[in-house]
């Protein structure tokens, strides 16, 4: 006589994913492989990330990959293994694309804030200060501002409000009589005509407008025609409408002369 081997056929009826282990002759016992879960008739795959997120970090998302296998990977808005995963802060970065005039508040995932500083304004992406120093910031004004400030006039660095006229840049690094103004001491005479006190007076103003008042206390003529407004009858307003905290800058292409 020889003994039954009870694993011999059919893996002992066993489940395809166990081991038929031979016990006493003609007996058997079904064990369920690594990574498989039952009484060894009926074998299941273990989903590691049904228990506690198979180990993951609670910001990540666990993907079973295989019998009792995963892998864990952060969720957006978080980095790091998928074990351990750190939020990541928009801010932290380039201000979060705000302006670096603004302050950027994080709010929820991928989400910020953006708002302008105090003494600013502006959509939080773009913030403007006043108007002094918003000459500065933009290379067609800038050479205005210099000028401004090797005289110390600051009349516009105030609560305004003020409407400025500005010579291109260009325009006063090229043209000769602006030395000869600094040589006789009127050129802050010459500034001053280019602004107007106690109005914010955007184009669409300007168009209604047939005469205005400078700093310098002389008149500046207004005309509209042919979609274009003419300062004097010779300068062009050719950027409009740059607002500040406390006024509006116009560029124009000439240099307007009291």
């Amino acid at each position: 006589c020889s003994a039954i081997d009870a694993c011999e056929s059919s893996n002992g009826g066993c489940s395809s994913k166990a081991e038929c282990r031979r016990t006493t002759p003609g007996n058997r016992a079904c064990v369920c492989q690594a990574g498989y879960t039952g009484d060894g008739i009926v074998c299941i795959e273990i989903n590691p990330c049904l228990v506690n997120n198979g180990g993951c970090d609670r910001n990540a998302e666990c993907t079973q990959t295989g019998p009792n296998q995963a892998v864990c990977n952060c969720l957006k808005g978080y980095s790091g293994d998928g074990k351990t995963c750190t939020y990541i802060s928009l801010c932290s970065q380039n201000n979060g694309g705000c302006s670096e005039f603004a302050i950027c508040n994080d709010t929820e995932l991928s989400e910020r804030t953006c708002t302008c500083k105090p003494n600013y304004i502006g959509d939080g992406f773009k913030c403007r200060g006043n108007i002094f120093q918003e000459l500065l910031r933009n290379s067609n004004t800038s050479r205005f501002y210099f000028h401004l400030e090797a005289l110390s006039i600051r009349d516009i660095s105030g609560p305004g409000p003020f409407t400025l006229f500005v010579p291109h840049t260009d325009i006063l690094n090229s043209d000769p009589q602006v030395k000869d103004w600094i040589a006789k001491g009127v050129m802050a005479q010459v500034l001053r005509y280019h602004m107007v006190g106690c109005a914010n007076l955007l184009y669409k103003d300007l168009t209604a407008i047939t005469n205005i008042t400078s700093l310098h206390g002389d008149l500046i003529h207004i005309s509209y025609s042919q979609n274009s407004l003419v300062l004097n009858n010779k300068a062009e307003i050719i950027l409009s409408d740059a607002i500040g905290t406390n006024g509006v800058i116009h560029v124009i292409n000439q240099i307007l002369v009291p």
